[in-house]
């Protein structure tokens, strides 16, 4: 796990700062924890903790609810798919790399390399 990306997961923001920076009310928070669309962290008082990466995750939800008008089980199937294309992207790009790495150096064109042809 890159810096950035534990920077990401890491329980920041309390409800009601995370309800705020999302514009939603934060028993609306506390149902989509209810339903299984988030899970936020808890602290040792018991107090729920969002990362910046659920807070992106509730802006989505938001977006498909509100700009799109998708219902709540409509918005958890595309963040599924979402997660889910996000996980085939980096598996494409590990892929690509290995494939660049075991690709061999092209080999210089035979004629140009003998003058005497």
């Amino acid at each position: 796990m890159t810096f950035q990306q534990h920077l990401e997961d890491e329980p920041c923001f309390v409800i009601s700062v995370a309800a705020r920076m999302v514009g939603l009310h934060a028993q609306t928070l506390r149902y989509y924890e209810r339903v299984g669309l988030i899970w936020p962290t808890r602290s040792g008082g018991k107090q729920r903790l969002y990362s910046p990466a659920e807070i992106e995750r509730l802006r989505r939800i938001k977006t498909l609810t509100d700009d799109m008008g998708v219902n709540l089980a409509g918005a958890e199937v595309a963040l599924k798919l979402m997660d889910r294309i996000e996980q085939l992207e980096q598996q494409l790009a590990k892929a690509t790399q290995e494939l660049n790495r075991l690709r061999p150096v092209p080999e210089v064109d035979r004629r140009r390399a003998r003058p005497d042809r």
